[in-house]
């Protein structure tokens, strides 16, 4: 919304991945950073065996130099360990350079790599929505995944029939 002042989450789409009492954990989906797969595989010694233009996204602000992902579990994507989270239907997330390693040497067609992530304390996020500062949307893998990062924001508001140009700040629930 627009009454969000930090600079960092202007029109961002957050996916939240885990929320509980004492915290939430979310990734930024709409926005890259200036790395691609091919090149963070590279800096940590293995290979990249998926698309050469596959871009890594940033999650958020916090602990910038850690990796998570998002994929797609489907009958080729074969991942051991117990790193791996289903968040909803096919949609999987992890954070184990194991993981990514699997990953990387036959890559599902469906994968987000994110470096950082959003991090919320205790009560934060309920204060900001309280506030008025966040849309609630349904998850979608894809909009995770299908739509370009500079569309999302508006794409997910459309989806949910709201005019992004009639968005103004108010407090409360919207």
């Amino acid at each position: 919304m627009p009454q969000l002042a930090d600079p960092n989450f202007r029109r961002t789409v957050v996916l939240v991945v885990h929320h509980d009492a004492d915290s939430t954990f979310g990734l930024v989906l709409n926005r890259e950073v200036d790395l691609t797969v091919r090149e963070l595989c590279e800096s940590l010694e293995f290979d990249w065996h998926g698309k050469a233009s596959a871009e890594v996204a940033w999650g958020g602000p916090v602990e910038t130099n850690t990796g998570w992902l998002l994929f797609q579990d489907d009958i080729d994507t074969r991942v051991e360990g117990e790193h791996v989270s289903r968040l909803e239907g096919e949609l999987c997330f992890a954070g184990s350079m194991d993981v990514l390693r699997q990953l990387a040497e036959r890559p599902p067609q469906d994968l987000r790599i994110f470096l950082g992530y959003s991090g919320w304390g205790r009560g934060q996020l309920e204060t900001e929505l309280a506030q008025g500062a966040w849309v609630v949307a349904p998850m979608s893998p894809e909009i995770v995944f299908d739509v370009p990062p500079d569309e999302m924001w508006e794409s997910v508001l459309r989806r949910m029939q709201i005019d992004p140009a009639r968005l103004f700040p108010t407090a409360g629930v919207h």
